[in-house]
């Protein structure tokens, strides 16, 4: 063999072991690379330390398991107060059930449960209002749910916000 041709050879050899090289450090990083975001979290929610956003419990809401179709409770959130009526005819009659007071979330943290204290100026008037003297609610999972009794049946009323 020429010297020429030795020298190729050579020269091939050299860049072969370049080449593996190289491709032995790419296929590192990519394979690095993709350990480091295998590893990542894929769920960017807050931290469980950092308190969420109460939930807001002002408006309209209606009971979502009532036995009747044209018939149903009610209820409105504002400010500091709750009432609650009962709904018939398909919402062309309505009547005071529950006026009382309301105390909003202050954190995020499920269940809430609040204490109504019933508002007598209204209620003592209403022939279906409960005669109470408190009730209690409690919201969790978008629902607020509380305790009805008429003529001797008790049942959870569960309402969603419209």
């Amino acid at each position: 063999m020429s010297i020429i041709a030795l020298c190729a050879v050579e020269n091939t050899r050299k860049w072969r072991v370049e080449m593996k090289k190289f491709f032995l450090i790419a296929l590192s990083s990519v394979l690095a690379l993709g350990m480091l975001t295998a590893c990542g979290e894929t769920n960017q929610t807050e931290p469980e330390n950092e308190p969420g956003t109460p939930p807001d419990l002002v408006g309209e809401w209606k009971q979502t398991n009532s036995n009747a179709d044209d018939a149903w409770q009610a209820a409105t959130i504002a400010g500091d107060a709750i009432e609650v009526y009962w709904v018939s005819d398909n919402g062309e009659t309505k009547a005071l059930y529950w006026a009382g007071s309301f105390d909003a979330p202050t954190t995020a943290d499920e269940p809430y449960t609040w204490e109504s204290e019933n508002d007598k100026d209204q209620t003592d008037m209403a022939i279906l209002a409960s005669g109470d003297d408190t009730k209690t609610f409690t919201y969790q999972g978008g629902v607020i749910s509380y305790e009805v009794s008429a003529m001797g049946v008790t049942q959870t009323v569960k309402l969603e916000k419209q």
